[in-house]
């Protein structure tokens, strides 16, 4: 892995470029930069999530997910490095049944609202489909491994499954639930 930074001003991107965890300098609009930023963001705003009251077993988890994502964040640093291993999508797909099985049954869209845990996983949600689409991007450009991209799909699905599961937590006790969507076509058929 590259050297670590032991000052954080080196005024060494004062041209427009960055350097990479193999020495090599790059554009700072580069498709790796990019969803270098991406991921960093997701990894930030999930920092934020954990700042609310939660389950601890899914703070558990979402603090896993950030040392994932700061593998993944040092993968994409070192071109051709493996960091994020095929286990870590593994893991999402365990949490994602886990918690999807304690869920009703979604029969209507829902909005990305709710308690402000909830509403904040959600912004996660998308930060990780953002990234999710930096990282496609970057595969067309450059050879990318799989795991990656897969890790960032199955997060933004569990992000979603941890949403509804944060509207149901509540510290007071009392039932919560999803902001359902409400739709017109669906409610003139329901008539």
């Amino acid at each position: 892995m590259g050297q670590r930074l032991t000052q954080i001003s080196t005024r060494t991107g004062d041209n427009g470029t960055t350097g990479l965890g193999d020495n090599t300098r790059v554009s700072k609009d580069s498709l790796r930069v990019h969803a270098m930023g991406d991921v960093d963001e997701l990894n930030s705003n999930i920092g934020v999530l954990l700042c609310e009251d939660m389950p601890d077993p899914v703070r558990t988890l979402l603090v896993e997910i950030q040392h994932q994502l700061f593998n993944l964040g040092g993968e994409l640093s070192i071109p051709g490095f493996e960091l994020l291993k095929p286990e870590a999508v593994l893991a999402l797909d365990v949490a994602l049944a886990t918690h999807n099985k304690a869920l009703p049954t979604l029969q209507e869209f829902i909005l990305p609202a709710g308690t402000r845990a909830a509403a904040l996983a959600h912004v996660c949600r998308t930060v990780a489909r953002r990234a999710e689409r930096a990282l496609v991007a970057l595969g067309a450009q450059e050879p990318l491994k799989d795991t990656p991209r897969q890790y960032l799909n199955r997060l933004s699905d569990l992000l979603f499954v941890l949403a509804r599961v944060l509207n149901r937590h509540r510290s007071d006790g009392t039932p919560g639930d999803d902001v359902y969507w409400r739709s017109e076509r669906l409610a003139r058929a329901a008539d």
